[in-house]
Protein backbone atom coordinates (compact mmCIF):
# COMPACT_ATOMS: atom_id res chain seq x y z
CA UNK A 1 0.00 0.00 0.00
CA UNK A 2 1.39 3.48 -1.07
CA UNK A 3 2.58 5.86 1.71
CA UNK A 4 -0.56 8.85 2.14
CA UNK A 5 1.53 11.90 2.01
CA UNK A 6 -0.97 14.96 3.46
CA UNK A 7 1.20 18.25 4.31
CA UNK A 8 -1.18 19.90 7.26
CA UNK A 9 -3.25 23.20 5.73
CA UNK A 10 -2.59 26.29 6.27
CA UNK A 11 0.38 27.87 9.59
CA UNK A 12 -0.20 28.13 12.61
CA UNK A 13 2.42 30.72 12.88
CA UNK A 14 1.15 33.61 13.12
CA UNK A 15 -1.99 32.20 15.59
CA UNK A 16 -4.10 33.68 16.93
CA UNK A 17 -5.56 35.20 14.12
CA UNK A 18 -6.77 38.03 15.24
CA UNK A 19 -7.12 41.61 14.35
CA UNK A 20 -4.24 44.01 14.92
CA UNK A 21 -4.65 46.06 18.28
CA UNK A 22 -3.63 49.39 16.25
CA UNK A 23 -3.09 50.17 12.49
CA UNK A 24 0.87 51.80 13.66
CA UNK A 25 2.68 48.48 13.48
CA UNK A 26 4.96 48.02 16.06
CA UNK A 27 8.38 46.81 15.47
CA UNK A 28 10.19 44.87 18.14
CA UNK A 29 13.19 44.35 16.80
CA UNK A 30 15.88 46.84 15.13
CA UNK A 31 18.86 46.58 13.04
CA UNK A 32 22.54 47.32 14.58
CA UNK A 33 24.51 50.45 13.32
CA UNK A 34 27.81 52.00 13.72
CA UNK A 35 27.03 55.41 12.82
CA UNK A 36 24.32 57.34 14.81
CA UNK A 37 21.44 57.43 12.14
CA UNK A 38 17.56 57.54 12.38
CA UNK A 39 16.78 53.55 11.90
CA UNK A 40 13.53 53.45 9.86
CA UNK A 41 10.87 55.91 8.29
CA UNK A 42 6.82 55.84 7.40
CA UNK A 43 4.74 56.47 4.52
CA UNK A 44 1.65 55.64 3.19
CA UNK A 45 0.93 53.10 0.69
CA UNK A 46 -0.93 54.33 -2.46
CA UNK A 47 -0.64 51.73 -5.85
CA UNK A 48 1.15 49.54 -7.54
CA UNK A 49 3.21 49.69 -11.06
CA UNK A 50 5.54 48.30 -13.35
CA UNK A 51 9.13 49.07 -14.20
CA UNK A 52 11.44 48.34 -16.50
CA UNK A 53 15.22 48.18 -15.37
CA UNK A 54 18.64 46.19 -15.79
CA UNK A 55 18.50 42.82 -14.03
CA UNK A 56 21.92 43.30 -11.98
CA UNK A 57 20.96 39.83 -10.26
CA UNK A 58 24.18 37.40 -10.32
CA UNK A 59 23.81 34.35 -11.71
CA UNK A 60 20.47 35.29 -13.16
CA UNK A 61 19.32 33.99 -16.22
CA UNK A 62 18.61 37.63 -17.32
CA UNK A 63 21.69 39.25 -15.57
CA UNK A 64 22.70 42.56 -17.84
CA UNK A 65 19.31 42.06 -19.63
CA UNK A 66 15.87 44.49 -18.91
CA UNK A 67 13.43 42.74 -17.73
CA UNK A 68 10.06 43.98 -16.60
CA UNK A 69 8.89 44.36 -12.41
CA UNK A 70 5.99 45.19 -10.11
CA UNK A 71 6.87 47.95 -7.58
CA UNK A 72 5.01 49.61 -5.13
CA UNK A 73 4.69 53.16 -4.37
CA UNK A 74 4.56 54.75 -1.02
CA UNK A 75 4.20 58.50 -0.29
CA UNK A 76 6.39 59.64 2.10
CA UNK A 77 5.97 63.40 3.51
CA UNK A 78 8.43 64.72 5.78
CA UNK A 79 8.07 63.28 9.67
CA UNK A 80 9.17 65.58 12.19
CA UNK A 81 10.67 64.23 15.64
CA UNK A 82 8.37 65.56 18.66
CA UNK A 83 10.66 63.78 21.57
CA UNK A 84 14.19 62.43 22.59
CA UNK A 85 14.08 59.26 25.16
CA UNK A 86 17.17 57.24 26.67
CA UNK A 87 16.60 54.03 28.20
CA UNK A 88 18.33 51.97 30.70
CA UNK A 89 18.11 48.06 30.69
CA UNK A 90 17.06 46.46 34.21
CA UNK A 91 15.79 42.76 35.00
CA UNK A 92 11.97 44.31 34.32
CA UNK A 93 12.49 45.47 30.80
CA UNK A 94 13.75 49.13 29.77
CA UNK A 95 13.21 52.50 31.74
CA UNK A 96 13.13 55.65 30.84
CA UNK A 97 15.92 57.90 32.37
CA UNK A 98 15.46 61.06 29.93
CA UNK A 99 12.91 62.36 27.93
CA UNK A 100 13.01 65.85 26.33
CA UNK A 101 10.19 67.11 23.95
CA UNK A 102 10.26 69.79 21.40
CA UNK A 103 8.92 73.49 21.75
CA UNK A 104 6.77 72.91 18.41
CA UNK A 105 5.16 70.13 18.75
CA UNK A 106 2.09 70.47 15.90
CA UNK A 107 -1.57 70.76 17.74
CA UNK A 108 -2.59 67.77 16.14
CA UNK A 109 -0.18 65.56 18.15
CA UNK A 110 -2.52 66.20 21.09
CA UNK A 111 -5.15 63.97 19.59
CA UNK A 112 -3.39 61.15 19.97
CA UNK A 113 -1.73 61.62 23.53
CA UNK A 114 -1.78 64.61 26.39
CA UNK A 115 1.54 66.68 25.72
CA UNK A 116 4.05 67.96 28.09
CA UNK A 117 3.41 71.54 29.61
CA UNK A 118 7.22 72.45 29.55
CA UNK A 119 9.11 71.20 26.24
CA UNK A 120 11.60 68.91 28.67
CA UNK A 121 9.45 66.76 31.04
CA UNK A 122 11.87 64.89 32.66
CA UNK A 123 15.13 65.53 33.74
CA UNK A 124 18.35 63.42 33.94
CA UNK A 125 21.75 62.44 33.29
CA UNK A 126 23.12 60.05 30.19
CA UNK A 127 24.76 57.88 33.03
CA UNK A 128 23.52 54.36 32.61
CA UNK A 129 21.32 54.70 29.34
CA UNK A 130 21.84 51.78 26.95
CA UNK A 131 19.71 53.13 24.55
CA UNK A 132 18.99 56.43 22.59
CA UNK A 133 15.05 56.41 20.58
CA UNK A 134 12.76 59.58 19.19
CA UNK A 135 9.46 60.08 18.91
CA UNK A 136 8.11 60.56 15.62
CA UNK A 137 5.00 61.63 13.73
CA UNK A 138 3.38 61.63 10.43
CA UNK A 139 2.03 64.60 8.56
CA UNK A 140 -1.22 63.03 6.89
CA UNK A 141 -2.69 66.42 6.38
CA UNK A 142 0.20 67.27 3.47
CA UNK A 143 -1.05 63.86 1.58
CA UNK A 144 -4.30 64.22 -0.72
CA UNK A 145 -4.92 61.16 -1.11
CA UNK A 146 -5.59 60.38 3.04
CA UNK A 147 -8.51 61.42 4.61
CA UNK A 148 -7.25 62.37 7.87
CA UNK A 149 -5.34 65.43 9.68
CA UNK A 150 -4.40 63.79 13.19
CA UNK A 151 -1.02 62.52 12.73
CA UNK A 152 0.79 58.64 13.49
CA UNK A 153 2.71 58.90 16.39
CA UNK A 154 5.75 56.05 17.22
CA UNK A 155 8.95 55.20 18.36
CA UNK A 156 12.07 54.99 16.04
CA UNK A 157 15.23 54.26 17.64
CA UNK A 158 19.35 56.00 17.09
CA UNK A 159 21.73 53.89 15.49
CA UNK A 160 25.34 53.69 16.93
CA UNK A 161 27.73 51.88 19.18
CA UNK A 162 28.70 55.06 21.50
CA UNK A 163 25.09 56.47 23.21
CA UNK A 164 26.38 60.27 24.11
CA UNK A 165 26.71 60.52 19.68
CA UNK A 166 23.60 59.21 19.36
CA UNK A 167 22.05 61.08 21.93
CA UNK A 168 24.03 63.92 20.24
CA UNK A 169 22.60 63.43 16.60
CA UNK A 170 18.63 63.33 18.21
CA UNK A 171 19.20 66.50 20.08
CA UNK A 172 20.50 68.10 16.78
CA UNK A 173 17.26 66.87 14.92
CA UNK A 174 14.83 67.34 17.58
CA UNK A 175 12.28 69.32 16.50
CA UNK A 176 12.90 69.41 12.79
CA UNK A 177 11.53 67.59 10.05
CA UNK A 178 12.92 64.62 8.36
CA UNK A 179 12.80 63.26 4.99
CA UNK A 180 13.17 59.55 3.67
CA UNK A 181 16.07 60.76 1.40
CA UNK A 182 17.95 61.50 4.80
CA UNK A 183 17.09 57.87 6.17
CA UNK A 184 17.33 55.87 2.50
CA UNK A 185 19.27 55.75 -0.15
CA UNK A 186 18.70 54.25 -3.27
CA UNK A 187 19.23 50.78 -4.29
CA UNK A 188 19.05 49.59 -0.03
CA UNK A 189 17.10 47.11 1.44
CA UNK A 190 14.25 48.03 3.73
CA UNK A 191 11.95 45.81 6.05
CA UNK A 192 8.30 46.77 5.06
CA UNK A 193 5.93 46.57 8.49
CA UNK A 194 2.27 47.22 7.90
CA UNK A 195 -1.04 46.06 8.60
CA UNK A 196 -2.86 43.93 6.04
CA UNK A 197 -5.69 44.00 4.00
CA UNK A 198 -9.33 42.98 6.44
CA UNK A 199 -11.21 40.34 5.04
CA UNK A 200 -13.38 40.21 7.96
CA UNK A 201 -14.85 36.27 9.32
CA UNK A 202 -14.12 33.57 6.89
CA UNK A 203 -14.68 29.71 6.56
CA UNK A 204 -11.60 27.18 6.95
CA UNK A 205 -11.52 26.54 3.30
CA UNK A 206 -10.06 30.53 2.93
CA UNK A 207 -8.80 31.15 5.71
CA UNK A 208 -6.80 28.39 6.52
CA UNK A 209 -7.18 26.24 2.71
CA UNK A 210 -8.44 23.11 3.50
CA UNK A 211 -9.72 21.11 1.11
CA UNK A 212 -13.69 20.93 -0.01
CA UNK A 213 -15.33 17.65 1.04
CA UNK A 214 -16.58 15.30 -1.83
CA UNK A 215 -20.16 15.06 -3.20
CA UNK A 216 -21.13 12.32 -0.89
CA UNK A 217 -19.47 14.05 2.50
CA UNK A 218 -22.43 17.42 2.11
CA UNK A 219 -24.26 18.44 5.25
CA UNK A 220 -25.35 21.58 4.07
CA UNK A 221 -22.45 24.40 3.23
CA UNK A 222 -21.76 22.37 -0.02
CA UNK A 223 -18.74 20.66 2.11
CA UNK A 224 -16.99 23.75 2.59
CA UNK A 225 -16.24 22.41 6.22
CA UNK A 226 -13.80 20.06 8.07
CA UNK A 227 -14.71 16.67 8.66
CA UNK A 228 -14.49 16.58 12.31
CA UNK A 229 -12.76 18.45 15.51
CA UNK A 230 -10.63 15.98 16.89
CA UNK A 231 -9.96 13.20 18.91
CA UNK A 232 -12.41 11.89 21.53
CA UNK A 233 -9.06 12.67 23.94
CA UNK A 234 -8.74 15.53 25.17
CA UNK A 235 -12.24 16.02 25.30
CA UNK A 236 -11.82 19.79 24.19
CA UNK A 237 -11.20 21.36 20.51
CA UNK A 238 -7.58 22.31 19.92
CA UNK A 239 -6.53 25.65 19.12
CA UNK A 240 -5.17 23.94 15.78
CA UNK A 241 -8.25 22.78 14.31
CA UNK A 242 -8.63 24.83 11.74
CA UNK A 243 -11.94 26.99 11.78
CA UNK A 244 -13.72 30.14 10.74
CA UNK A 245 -12.81 33.31 12.09
CA UNK A 246 -10.88 36.57 11.86
CA UNK A 247 -8.59 36.69 8.41
CA UNK A 248 -6.60 40.11 7.49
CA UNK A 249 -5.79 42.97 9.21
CA UNK A 250 -3.03 41.75 10.75
CA UNK A 251 0.40 42.81 11.54
CA UNK A 252 3.16 40.96 8.71
CA UNK A 253 6.70 41.73 8.23
CA UNK A 254 8.10 41.45 4.50
CA UNK A 255 11.71 41.36 4.47
CA UNK A 256 14.63 42.75 1.88
CA UNK A 257 12.15 45.01 -0.35
CA UNK A 258 14.74 46.64 -2.64
CA UNK A 259 14.43 50.53 -2.99
CA UNK A 260 14.60 51.42 -6.49
CA UNK A 261 13.93 54.63 -6.54
CA UNK A 262 13.58 58.21 -4.07
CA UNK A 263 12.36 61.53 -5.32
CA UNK A 264 10.62 64.41 -4.42
CA UNK A 265 7.90 64.58 -6.92
CA UNK A 266 5.34 62.06 -6.85
CA UNK A 267 4.36 62.84 -10.44
CA UNK A 268 7.36 60.97 -11.56
CA UNK A 269 5.44 57.46 -10.58
CA UNK A 270 1.64 58.69 -10.57
CA UNK A 271 0.04 57.03 -13.17
CA UNK A 272 -2.37 58.72 -15.34
CA UNK A 273 -5.56 60.01 -13.31
CA UNK A 274 -4.51 58.74 -10.49
CA UNK A 275 -4.17 55.55 -7.99
CA UNK A 276 -7.24 53.88 -7.47
CA UNK A 277 -8.70 54.28 -4.29
CA UNK A 278 -5.78 56.69 -3.78
CA UNK A 279 -5.54 59.70 -5.92
CA UNK A 280 -2.45 61.74 -7.24
CA UNK A 281 0.84 61.71 -5.43
CA UNK A 282 1.93 65.12 -5.20
CA UNK A 283 5.13 64.74 -2.63
CA UNK A 284 7.76 62.77 -1.70
CA UNK A 285 7.76 59.19 -2.79
CA UNK A 286 9.93 55.34 -2.39
CA UNK A 287 9.40 53.12 -4.93
CA UNK A 288 9.62 49.32 -3.89
CA UNK A 289 10.47 45.93 -5.88
CA UNK A 290 7.45 43.91 -5.79
CA UNK A 291 3.83 44.35 -3.46
CA UNK A 292 3.68 45.09 0.26
CA UNK A 293 1.23 44.25 3.15
CA UNK A 294 -2.30 46.32 3.71
CA UNK A 295 -4.72 48.22 1.13
CA UNK A 296 -3.71 51.58 -0.45
CA UNK A 297 -3.90 54.38 2.53
CA UNK A 298 -2.31 52.05 4.73
CA UNK A 299 0.19 53.40 7.03
CA UNK A 300 3.39 51.60 5.92
CA UNK A 301 6.77 51.51 8.28
CA UNK A 302 10.13 50.74 6.90
CA UNK A 303 13.17 49.70 8.75
CA UNK A 304 17.08 49.14 7.44
CA UNK A 305 16.86 45.58 6.67
CA UNK A 306 17.54 43.38 9.20
CA UNK A 307 18.83 40.39 7.68
CA UNK A 308 19.63 41.89 4.54
CA UNK A 309 21.12 39.65 1.46
CA UNK A 310 24.77 39.03 1.28
CA UNK A 311 25.17 40.12 -2.44
CA UNK A 312 25.18 44.00 -2.49
CA UNK A 313 22.97 45.38 -5.29
CA UNK A 314 23.87 48.75 -6.45
CA UNK A 315 21.78 51.71 -7.49
CA UNK A 316 18.88 50.28 -9.87
CA UNK A 317 19.48 51.10 -13.73
CA UNK A 318 15.96 52.40 -14.45
CA UNK A 319 14.89 52.82 -17.93
CA UNK A 320 10.97 52.89 -17.94
CA UNK A 321 8.36 53.85 -15.30
CA UNK A 322 4.79 52.79 -16.22
CA UNK A 323 2.81 56.04 -15.65
CA UNK A 324 -0.18 54.73 -17.93
CA UNK A 325 -3.38 54.50 -16.18
CA UNK A 326 -4.76 51.97 -14.31
CA UNK A 327 -8.37 52.71 -14.79
CA UNK A 328 -8.60 52.12 -18.61
CA UNK A 329 -8.16 55.46 -19.81
CA UNK A 330 -6.27 56.24 -22.63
Amino acid sequence: MTKRHRPRRGSLAYSPRKRAKSEVPRIRAWPEQDEPRILGFAGYKAGMTHVILVDDSPNSPTEGLEISVPATVVETPAMKVAAVRTYRKTPYGKRIVLEAWAENVAGDVAKRRPLPKEAVRREGSLDGADEIRVLVYTSPAAVSGIPKKVPELMEVPIGGDDVSAAYTYADDILGKAIDAENVFKEGMLVDVIAVTKGKGVQGPVKRWGVAIQDRKAFRGGKGRHIGNLGPWNPARVRWTVPQLGQMGYQQRTEYNKRILKIGPDGAVVTPAGGFIKYGLVRGAYVLLHGSIPGPAKRLIRMRLATRPHKTAHTVPDLSYVSVRSKQGVR
